[in-house]
């Protein structure tokens, strides 16, 4: 696969990965699962969450994201993984090891705090130990890659707690083939 197309999936990967809270609307407000005017969706109506490929899909990128869970958080200055973390990355290795022709690229974060070079080198560590996890329960090694954003790209922007902690993350990020 060429790296043009690998781009591209990753660019598709991370587009999907977004918005994974399907209550993100609120009750009632048009969600995953729900028509335009705040009902139920039924067969046949709305696009893309029920069905082959949408989150109602176990074999899914979509299902993964959502039921599954794609980041993992951490405390400040730490890249231990949580009790809590555990339960997610358990999760994520049984559907890594349920879909064998998906690949993950492990994204670690930072929060702003720090400097450029420290938060690249902790995202770093993040991401080698959701990896690290993850070959312990199984998932080939060879379809795992990591990289590291350190602070350069926030989920939340803000100068407080709130915001630090959603920022200390590591996000698997599902991509059909090869990671050459």
């Amino acid at each position: 696969m060429n790296k043009f197309t690998l781009a591209l999936l990753l660019t598709a990967a991370l587009a999907t990965s977004a918005c994974t809270r399907p209550d993100r609307f609120g009750a009632g407000a048009g969600g995953a699962g729900m028509d335009p005017n705040g009902g139920p969706l039924t067969a046949g109506a709305g696009v893309g969450q029920a069905g082959l490929g949408g989150a109602n899909d176990p074999s899914s990128p979509a299902y993964f994201n959502q039921a599954i869970g794609d980041r993992v958080l951490f405390s400040v200055d730490q890249s231990t993984i949580s009790p809590e973390a555990q339960t997610v990355l358990d999760g994520q290795a049984q559907w890594l090891l349920t879909n064998a022709d998906y690949q993950a690229v492990i994204e670690g974060h930072a929060d702003e705090q720090g400097t450029r070079e420290y938060n690249l080198a902790l995202g770093e560590r993040r991401a080698n130990a959701v990896r690290e996890y993850l070959v312990s329960r199984g998932v080939p090694s060879a379809r795992l890659r990591t990289v590291s954003y350190g602070k350069e790209r926030p989920i939340a922007v803000c100068s407080d707690a709130s915001c630090y902690t959603q920022n200390r993350r590591a996000v698997t990020v599902i991509a059909a083939g090869s990671l050459s």
